[in-house]
């Protein structure tokens, strides 16, 4: 199978690469000449502005929204199975984490996101695959890159070996996310190459655990200490206190396309 896999040298994308080393690969990386996709079977589409704290919209709507309409017309010109990365940020500061639910985006990053779903889903039939995986708090190896993006797994494992100490914000066991593992997610998408199947999926466990939960696991394996600091004021507008993906329709398309 010939894959284009765009953002390999992302965290995700690294791992993407990694699962799926058996198939003919080729990447692309923004800024790079535009990708050619004719006689491809898929594009995986994974590369994109994820900070959510990324404040130049017109940067964030250019590569994560206009390129990505772009390179999927190029798909379906050329015939070729389109997947690409989506975020349970569309959903904001709700509740409800049906895919069909109402969508709340709080963030540039977050509406570059809903709105290429938006799209996706009013094109209508197309003569292609094309697969949206929306995920929730993914980590996993290869996210040293980062930085405040990463995921509290990392973070806190970082600070606990360095400082001997895992910083965390006050009121953090009420925080709580639907945190899945990078392996998963890149199994979901090998998964879903072997079939002609079109929508949009959560990607998530189905459960949410506490931020303090998390901490307090890390810092007893590492020996370290839990210190709680003030969220910043630029974050506490958009900050998801809730995610737990409600994974019915994914359960519901593996088992009756028998995808396991």
């Amino acid at each position: 199978m010939k894959i284009l896999i765009t953002g390999h040298r992302g965290f995700i994308g690294q791992n993407m690469v990694k699962e799926l080393a058996e198939h003919e690969l080729s990447f692309y990386e923004w800024g790079e000449d535009a990708p050619k996709v004719k006689g491809l079977d898929w594009v995986i589409h994974l590369g994109a502005i994820s900070s959510t704290t990324e404040k130049n919209v017109e940067k964030i709507m250019t590569q994560n929204y206009e390129f990505s309409k772009w390179l999927l017309h190029e798909c379906i010109d050329a015939g070729v199975n389109f997947q690409y990365s989506s975020s349970a940020s569309v959903y904001g500061l709700n509740t409800d984490f049906r895919e069909d639910a109402p969508k709340n985006p709080m963030s540039p990053y977050a509406w570059s996101k809903f709105l290429f779903d938006r799209y996706v889903e009013q094109l209508g039939q197309t003569y292609i695959s094309i697969q949206g995986f929306r995920y929730f708090n993914v980590f996993g190896k290869h996210e040293n890159h980062k930085g405040d993006q990463a995921s509290p797994y990392h973070k806190f494992t970082k600070q606990a070996k360095e400082l001997g100490k895992i910083k965390l914000f006050t009121g953090s066991d009420k925080f709580l996310r639907d945190f899945v593992p990078v392996d998963y997610v890149c199994k979901l998408h090998k998964m879903f190459l072997k079939n002609n199947l079109s929508g949009i999926w959560n990607v998530g466990t189905g459960r949410a655990t506490s931020f303090e939960s998390v901490a307090r696991m890390i810092a007893e394996s590492l020996n370290a200490k839990v210190e709680y600091v003030p969220m910043p004021d630029h974050i506490k507008s958009q900050y998801q206190t809730y995610t737990c993906a409600d994974l019915t329709k994914l359960k519901a398309t593996i088992r009756e396309k028998n995808l396991c």
